[in-house]
């Protein structure tokens, strides 16, 4: 049978990312379109590491009639190997090298089969860290205007690699910028920090900057929700000690968006130079 399959010449792209059950998965197609321009020959095919996400979105897409599905990264794997691809080019989404980005290396590092190169996260190198951040800060309110809270996700055990680039980067922020602090929604930097820092700026007015390539759930409901019974939301927490908060958002297709850094083309251009990259290695 393997004798008779055509194998493909090309390697596929595999990008992967945790996955979003919001409306900002928009973000993934913005990110997709952008490939594409880049990398016009190429097959890509989407990897969704959250079982939690793949589930709620799967139900939502089989009682809609829908056909297709949200797959793990061994699902696309298997996939491509029963088309008779031979090479894998698989690129994380992942925003620092935690948690996922080691499930990621655990799956690709052993698949039967089919020869993957597997490419970093966006803050893997220092020098990375200094270009997101450069590009980023296009949108950080001035010293004048009030203070900026960078959000990332964070990663709740200690032994993680990610760790030592959440600290790197707090310290960056804090040695570069008087204004600007880094809060985590779990982990290492904790959101007291950052919140304690903004509550004693000058100007009564706070930007949250999503460190997040989409935008969604964590954004949408932990750092710019409404209050409830269970949760108080940074913003609400804020606004209660007397400070106008805002989130950055953005215009697509007529409707507004948090700005997720898959948004940003700049940002997007370090992971396609990384696809680039592994597809050579191929």
């Amino acid at each position: 049978m393997r004798r008779l399959r055509t194998h493909k010449d090309r390697p596929a792209i595999v990008l992967t990312a945790f996955g979003t059950s919001t409306k900002a998965k928009v973000t993934y197609d913005a990110f997709e379109r952008q490939v594409k321009e880049a990398l016009p020959d190429y097959e890509i095919r989407w990897a969704f590491t959250s079982e939690v996400i793949r589930e709620i979105v799967n139900r939502r897409l089989e009682k809609s009639g829908a056909s297709e599905r949200l797959l793990s990264l061994q699902q696309v794997l298997a996939n491509l190997q029963a088309e008779g691809y031979t090479r894998a080019a698989v690129q994380p989404l992942h925003i620092f090298p935690g948690e996922e980005y080691e499930e990621v290396l655990s799956i690709t590092g052993v698949f039967p089969g089919i020869t993957v190169a597997t490419g970093e996260t966006l803050l893997q190198r220092w020098e990375k860290m200094h270009e997101v951040v450069e590009i980023i800060s296009a949108d950080f309110l001035a010293p004048g205007e009030g203070c900026n809270v960078v959000v990332s996700h964070g990663t709740p055990t200690t032994n993680t690699a990610s760790n030592m680039a959440y600290m790197g980067l707090d310290r960056y922020l804090k040695v570069k910028y008087q204004n600007v602090f880094l809060g985590g929604v779990e982990g290492v930097i904790t959101r007291e920090e950052a919140l304690g820092a903004a509550k004693g700026c000058a100007v009564k007015r706070v930007r949250f900057i999503p460190l997040m390539f989409v935008a969604g759930d964590h954004i949408i409901n932990d750092i710019a929700g409404e209050a409830s019974a269970d949760d108080t939301p940074w913003s609400v927490e804020l606004e209660d000690a007397g400070i106008s908060t805002e989130t950055t958002t953005l215009e697509v297709e007529g409707k507004t968006f948090y700005k997720g850094l898959g948004f940003f083309p700049e940002v997007n251009k370090v992971f396609i130079d990384s696809i680039k990259h592994i597809l050579e290695e191929l």
